[in-house]
């Protein structure tokens, strides 16, 4: 673990076009005291020009988890998690994929695009915590993640 991200709160790119949804995952997050600043784009080129730190995104912080809604305006979820898959200073920032329906997940792996973990719409602060519990397994060393009870 690197000394800059020692004692910091998590920094969590929320990637996700309906603000109801948006802000159930962000209420989500609050209610269970999760320590993390969370960013939040509604599509997929605002998400790429975000981890690309451009335009008015500039000065954005690198996140260490991205949570990527599927069906997303002007680029779409699988566009952006094949971007961020194919960028080697990208690549190592674990994806969870927020969707409607696990159906998804088929379609994902048929296309051969990793993904960290799934959780369903609406999210819940239990289905956050299993998947922060799961990446801890793989991402201790490099990833800051929020206390856990």
């Amino acid at each position: 673990m690197s000394r800059e991200t020692v004692g910091r709160r998590m920094e969590i790119l929320l990637v996700e076009d309906n603000l109801e949804d948006a802000g159930s995952t962000i209420q989500a997050l609050k209610a269970g005291d999760v320590q993390c600043r969370v960013s939040v784009v509604c599509d997929g080129e605002e998400a790429m020009a975000f981890l690309h730190q451009e335009n008015i995104f500039a000065r954005a912080p690198r996140p260490d988890l991205i949570l990527l809604d599927i069906g997303l305006p002007k680029k779409d979820g699988r566009e952006v998690l094949a971007e961020i898959r194919g960028d080697d200073e990208l690549k190592g920032i674990p994806v969870v994929v927020l969707t409607a329906s696990l159906a998804h997940k088929v379609v994902l792996k048929g296309q051969g695009l990793h993904v960290d973990g799934y959780m369903t719409k609406p999210v819940s602060l239990d289905q956050f915590i299993d998947v922060v519990r799961s990446l801890r397994r793989s991402w201790l060393a490099e990833v800051i993640l929020p206390e856990l009870d």
